[in-house]
């Protein structure tokens, strides 16, 4: 059985106690929040990955300078 909460948009189970929030507004802009900081972190890892690609690139271009240099001194 639910039994409205005074003075909130809140109704409680009284089975489990629990409490329920019954505003639709509220509850759309947590899942709204929810999936822009899920999408802004989706970007920082993808962020992450293309830094780490380009830093495996500047080795592999450092390396192959390197072996450039050793081969006109020899």
């Amino acid at each position: 059985m639910l039994v409205k909460v005074t003075g909130t948009n809140f109704v409680r189970d009284t089975s489990s106690m629990g409490l329920i929030n019954n505003d639709d507004v509220s509850r759309n802009e947590y899942y709204s929040k929810v999936r822009m900081l899920k999408t802004q972190k989706d970007e920082i890892n993808t962020v992450k990955a293309e830094i780490a690609g380009i830093k495996d690139d500047v080795n592999e271009i450092k390396n192959l300078m390197l072996k450039l240099l050793e081969r006109n001194n020899v």
